[in-house]
């Protein structure tokens, strides 16, 4: 039986608030810039919150034709831009084996609830007796997905995974699993979200999780999210076939956890999302200790970032305390089922470059999350492991594991 592959991130791209393209998001979050701004949706005044983390700038007319455009819900036309952008910058040729063995595992949370919401409206508000007749394909979660293989080609194992916030690095995990075990010679991996329709966003101020000016991780202050829009996507390959080639490495993916709280469906459980760190470290066979940065879940609300400290905490000990942490979220928002993806870009920049970006809006050190939180400045640092979290609704946690990546290492 053939050894295991080792799996490296050769390609990324990303469409978010603080650009339209992983270039462009990276230098925001070296340089501690947020993306939030007053929302801009249709009655977006009768809303309790008022900013949010939306894509600006974006042209749908100069990436789609007038054929493919009315296929394609927002959602999946962040993610489709953001797929082309990762698979430019892997460099790779899609020949037909390869294409063959080229797996796209996404993750959404919502799907195309811009679709939905214009049939409601259509319907119920303007008094129409059909919904227009696109409104399945386009709201479909898996439409990106398919979108995807249809676009490169690919006709390998496909498929969406849709855990709340944790939907992108269950399917990133998935992903590395598959070219681990050789299922996949190439994956195509990530998510996308758009949550930004009226009565979605009524929804997500009901829960009262929303923050009214800022989001704020870690930080005595905090009040909440403020939710955003995004597409991000990776490219994992074998290690051997990205030597071969002599391309750029962004990082090692080296482990993946998951775990279910099994307690309830909105307040986390710190048990949970330990085991879920801790299954990722066992995946990755590293110690606790060679852990120098973590990319938070850190949405800014008061229950998950105190539990997160704590999860932490029980599962490095001592350790915990020389580990440094951030949460992006603070820049491009809490992007729900692309939170997972645009984080791994974010953590797999920040370990190329040697810089860890900050969480931005931090004000006073909270004693319920007493890590050493990079506050609102960029850190010089090339730590050997990081780790990314997503903890969903529903107590779904999913943990990713990437190592440095140098040149001549073994």
């Amino acid at each position: 039986m053939r050894p295991p592959e080792r799996v490296v991130v050769t390609g990324v791209g990303a469409v978010s608030a603080l650009g339209l393209t992983a270039h462009a998001l990276w230098e925001a979050l070296r340089d501690g810039r947020d993306g939030f701004g007053p929302i801009d949706v249709p009655d977006a005044d009768t809303l309790r919150f008022t900013r949010g983390a939306q894509v600006r700038g974006f042209d749908p007319a100069l990436h789609f034709d007038a054929k493919q455009l009315p296929l394609l819900d927002r959602f999946t036309q962040l993610g489709l831009v953001a797929a082309r952008e990762a698979v430019v910058d892997a460099g790779i040729e899609l020949t037909p084996d390869l294409r063959r063995r080229c797996a796209v595992v996404t993750g959404c949370a919502g799907g195309g609830v811009a679709s939905l919401g214009q049939m409601y409206s259509d319907l119920w508000r303007d008094g129409r007796h059909r919904a227009p007749v696109l409104t399945i394909p386009r709201f479909i979660p898996n439409a990106l997905a398919s979108h995807v293989c249809m676009e490169i080609g690919a006709t390998g194992p496909s498929f969406t995974v849709s855990t709340a916030c944790a939907s992108s690095n269950h399917a990133i995990g998935h992903a590395f699993w598959m070219v681990r075990n050789r299922q996949a010679d190439l994956a195509v991996t990530g998510g996308s979200e758009s949550p930004f329709n009226i009565g979605h966003l009524k929804a997500w101020e009901a829960m009262r999780v929303v923050a009214g000016d800022t989001c704020r991780p870690f930080s005595k202050e905090r009040a909440g999210m403020i939710l955003g829009e995004a597409g991000a996507m990776l490219v994992l390959e074998p290690l051997s076939r990205a030597r071969a080639r002599g391309v750029r490495i962004y990082a090692e993916i080296i482990g993946f956890g998951m775990s279910a709280d099994a307690h309830h469906i909105t307040q986390p459980l710190a048990e949970g999302a330990a085991r879920a760190m801790t299954e990722a470290l066992l995946d990755a066979d590293v110690e606790p200790a060679s852990v120098g940065y973590i990319n938070c879940h850190g949405t800014g609300t008061l229950a998950n970032d105190a539990m997160e400290t704590a999860a932490i905490r029980s599962t490095f000990g001592v350790h915990a305390n020389d580990l440094a942490v951030s949460s992006t979220k603070s820049m491009h928002g809490h992007t729900l089922g692309a939170a997972g993806a645009i984080e791994a870009v974010a953590t797999v920049q920040a370990l190329y470059f040697g810089v860890l970006p900050p969480t931005a809006n931090y004000a006073t050190p909270d004693p319920t999350c007493d890590l050493d939180v990079i506050s609102n400045v960029a850190r010089c640092a090339e730590p050997d492991v990081a780790l990314s979290n997503s903890f969903a609704f529903g107590g779904l946690n999913a943990v990713l594991a990437f190592r440095r990546w140098q040149e001549g290492q073994k």
